[in-house]
């Protein structure tokens, strides 16, 4: 990696949750105070930045997703003043920090779309937002069979006898990205973060934002395992070409402002070339890689995945990005803990398939976070990844907060389980989290899971990320890049990054007799006699 090449090029990001990572002020919810109180832990844990979730005012129906102010911080999470110097604070210790934006939607609260109801049908108020009439004699039904993310139709009538569209909960009314209005807010919106020194953004439902002007059903669902090569459908409402307009707008406002300043989608694409789309030299600068998330602990599966994300990310000229978990997923432990090589489907509410194998799902966590940390390109660390968290399976009904749950008819349990507070200290919740009770409870099993616990331990999960950030940090192969492929046997992945770096991973039943090397430079489980075990994964220098 050339060391003038812009940072976000081989970035670690560290995803900072923020109701769930550290609360400053002992309400039991996670804060900016909280955050500024921890920064010297990411320091150690060796990241480049930290991405977090929505801080923006809001009614928080969906957890700060439903925004009411883009230039307000809602006072459960601080102030204005707070994110300043948590910015300031950041970037004295060499962590860029990049706030979420969330441009699909906004609250029902805020005050455009307060305006566009007040305003009535026909008004201009209401063109920002997607009103339309009703189908049917009487226009008591929806205006097309589209349906929300979070369960039932995405359209919610009002008593005035129109309907509003809502891809998510019915407090997140979809934006109109045709109104010129819409895109000038959010440029304004960008500059104003920006700045304040802001890195970059997150980008939420990156996919979305543009509807097709006739707001037609639904196409035919095809199966999505049924064998064929994966095509792109011309959906109403996700991945539509006219998407990247908006975004080569966004690239210009970025490259005013020095810095390397930079945004990630969160776009859900149904090829690797549609996904590289995002990230063309005019476009956005990363974009997730959800494919290798999706990947099930099967060699075949996940290569296919690596060489399709370089092979088409690297035809654009952008890195690729990998990320093992995230909010709105299972915590990746609890998904390799079942004996399956099931892969998941996108969009689709992740089920456990079968019984929890904590230990092997442990093993499998180990071995993936140094393959994912040895690939070409930039990677995300989800909170408590580093922790080796298990998804928290067990909550009671009684506690559920995500929109899924209502929206299901309580029959999904929607994404709480991988957002319960991370433990910190001590051997009882709260866990050194804040002094007052957790929003969501945590398990009694989290005190083998500590911060405290594990620093120092070289067994431990939070030792090995450490180790493994220092090696990438300091090796000249890790980072952006390439790599090439070894021969191998079945079952193992064998990969060369110049110079003088090797990686393997052994997901094949049999031990592996390591190759010739010189040095071993991390391992993600004991070494026997000189063979890697299986699900297990090493560095080695060359």
């Amino acid at each position: 990696m050339s060391p003038t090449a812009p940072w976000w090029r081989s970035a670690v990001i560290y995803q900072v949750y923020i109701r769930s990572f550290a609360d400053g002020n002992g309400d039991g919810v996670g804060d900016i105070a909280g955050i500024r109180s921890r920064l010297p832990y990411l320091k150690s844990l060796g990241v480049d930045a930290i991405w977090i979730n929505p801080w923006y005012k809001s009614p928080m129906a969906d957890h700060g997703y439903d925004v009411a102010d883009f230039r307000e911080i809602d006072p459960v999470f601080g102030t204005l003043d707070d994110a300043e110097r948590l910015i300031e604070e950041a970037h004295e210790l060499g962590i860029r920090v990049i706030p979420d934006i969330v441009p699909n939607h906004t609250s029902d609260h805020h005050a455009w779309f307060r305006a566009a109801l007040e305003a009535g049908p026909g008004s201009p108020e209401r063109e920002r937002y997607v009103f339309r009439p009703g189908r049917g004699p009487d226009g008591d039904r929806p205006p097309n069979d589209w349906v929300s993310c979070f369960g039932g139709p995405a359209w919610t009538r009002l008593p005035d006898g129109e309907w509003y569209l809502h891809l998510f909960a019915p407090e997140q009314p979809d934006l109109n990205w045709e109104h010129p209005e819409v895109r000038a807010e959010f440029e304004s919106i960008l500059r104003f973060w920006f700045s304040r020194g802001v890195d970059g953004f997150r980008i939420d439902v990156a996919h979305g934002l543009v509807k097709h002007p006739e707001l037609p059903d639904l196409p035919l669902r095809r199966d999505p395992d049924d064998g064929l090569p994966r095509q792109h459908l011309d959906h109403p409402h996700w991945d539509r070409d006219e998407v990247h307009e908006i975004y080569r707008s966004w690239r210009k406002v970025a490259d005013e402002f020095p810095g390397d300043r930079s945004f990630v989608a969160e776009a859900w694409a149904d090829t690797p070339e549609r996904l590289a789309a995002y990230v063309r030299s005019d476009g956005l600068h990363t974009a997730f890689n959800f494919d290798f998330l999706m990947s099930s602990w099967d060699p075949k599966d996940l290569r296919s995945v690596i060489d399709g994300s370089l092979g088409m990310l690297g035809a654009v000229g952008a890195p690729a990005t990998w990320v093992l978990s995230n909010h709105d997923v299972m915590r990746h432990p609890s998904r390799y803990g079942r004996r399956t090589a099931k892969r998941w489907v996108a969009n689709e509410t992740y089920r456990p398939d079968g019984p929890l194998d904590f230990a092997l799902g442990t093993r499998r966590a180990r071995a993936a976070a140094l393959l994912m940390l040895a690939l070409p390109g930039g990677a995300y660390v989800y909170q408590g990844e580093e922790l080796g968290l298990p998804e928290v399976e067990d909550l009671p009904e009684s506690v559920l907060q995500d929109p899924t749950w209502e929206r299901s008819g309580h029959t999904e349990r929607g994404r709480d389980g991988c957002r319960v507070p991370i433990p910190w200290s001590g051997r009882t919740a709260p866990y050194g989290f804040g002094t007052g009770e957790p929003w969501l409870p945590q398990p009694d099993s989290w005190a083998d899971h500590t911060v405290e616990r594990q620093t120092g331990d070289p067994d431990s999960m939070l030792e090995l990320y450490r180790a493994a950030l220092r090696v990438r940090r300091d090796h000249p192969a890790l980072g952006d890049g390439t790599m090439t492929w070894l021969d191998a046997p079945d079952g193992v992945l064998a990969f060369t990054r110049d110079p003088g770096f090797v990686c393997l991973v052994n997901l094949s039943a049999e031990p592996y007799d390591l190759p010739a090397h010189s040095e071993v430079l991390l391992a993600s489980g004991p070494l026997k006699d000189g063979r890697l075990g299986t699900d297990q994964a090493v560095w080695l220098a060359v």
